[in-house]
């Protein structure tokens, strides 16, 4: 089908978006100052345990064709790149409580127009397990984000129990044919962080068109990881040690890919717990990421991965501007919850422009 072009009317906000968005952020706030209280440091609202801090290269694919050579991949190009790869919750629990995942992108050495209050030449993609964003809107992001809330306080045994269970109900769904992304989302499988796809799950504009990305491995030592699975009970940071342990002895490889928007009907901007059919628009290679051998958790990059670099949405090309309910309500959120972070723990943010700023 022929991709749709972007116009800003394909947007439509709802009238009390930006209260619903100052609800999410005093809600997020007050989870990371409980989890503050607790361990005595900040962390990141979402996607707090690292599990792999790495430097690699994308290369855009040379010669694509009109619709995809667009914005950061309008020609053929090397860039370096740096990606945090993490569990999702905005504490770092036991591997026990394995919900899902996230990476984040920072792609270096990209011209372009920004979008406003970005001032470095890069992109940052940030993407999650799952091709969906179960909450939907900004509205029901406030709404789940409320229910986290009452769990942050919780005992750690309390969190695994519920992980269990979600992993559980998608256990029995699969035996059917189907799945709850919800599911998912709070009981994700014990699966190797370096073999499984990673999605941007919302929408983004993809210069004269929109689009959703995708991050596949394609490696065969990655693709031969596609059953393992970890035993949390003899290694409660065993996500961390597999993805380390790996990219300590041989290179990862993935396919970033994008799925354009075809279907106004089928394929929704506002609603991003909306599965885009990919029967009307599969997903397509641009680029090819490769990360080769190194020590991806080293004490010096983990502190500046984890205290110092930022990764927001709001850091990219205008020709990407996150699009939709939950997208608008990141390019707040993200900047906010980072503030409040870096001031709590007396650290200056840095906006990282440059690879060679990120310690070996």
């Amino acid at each position: 089908m022929t991709p749709l072009r972007y116009a800003p009317e394909i947007e439509t906000p709802e009238p009390d978006e930006q209260a619903t968005i100052r609800g999410i952020i005093d809600g997020m706030t007050k989870s990371s100052q409980t989890v503050e209280k607790r361990d005595g440091h900040a962390v990141r609202a979402s996607h707090a345990k690292s599990s792999a801090c790495a430097l690699g290269t994308l290369a855009v694919s040379p010669a694509l064709p009109p619709e995809l050579a667009q914005g950061l991949f309008a020609a053929g190009g090397t860039f370096d790149v740096a990606l945090r790869f993490a569990q999702g919750p905005g504490e770092t629990l036991g591997d026990r409580v394995s919900t899902h995942r996230g990476v984040s992108l920072k792609v270096f050495g990209v011209a372009g127009e920004k979008l406003p209050g970005h001032d470095a030449e890069t992109q940052d993609f940030v993407l999650a397990t799952g091709t969906t964003f179960p909450s939907g809107t900004a509205k029901g992001f406030l709404r789940d984000g409320k229910m986290i809330g009452t769990a942050t306080p919780m005992p750690e045994g309390f969190k695994s129990a519920v992980s269990a269970a979600m992993r559980g109900v998608n256990t029995v769904l699969n035996a059917f044919g189907t799945e709850s992304a919800k599911a998912d989302f709070f009981g994700h499988p014990f699966s190797h962080p370096l073999a499984e796809p990673y999605f941007s799950q919302a929408p983004l504009r993809y210069g004269e068109h929109v689009a959703k990305f995708g991050l596949f491995p394609v490696a065969p030592a990655q693709l031969a990881l596609k059953d393992w699975t970890l035993d949390p009970k003899d290694d409660e940071d065993g996500f961390r040690h597999a993805a380390v342990d790996y990219l300590r002895a041989q290179e990862a490889v993935f396919e970033l890919r994008v799925q354009l928007w075809t279907n106004a009907e089928t394929q929704s901007i506002e609603d991003a717990s909306v599965d885009w059919p990919t029967e009307e628009s599969p997903y397509r290679t641009v680029a090819t990421l490769r990360v080769p051998a190194q020590d991806a958790y080293s004490d010096a990059r983990r502190r500046y991965f984890d205290d110092v670099m930022t990764f927001r949405p709001a850091h990219g090309l205008a020709a990407h501007r996150p699009l939709g309910s939950v997208m608008r309500a990141r390019l707040q959120v993200y900047e906010a919850l980072s503030k409040f972070r870096h001031a709590e723990n007396g650290i200056a943010a840095e906006n990282t422009g440059t690879v060679d700023r990120i310690p070996a």
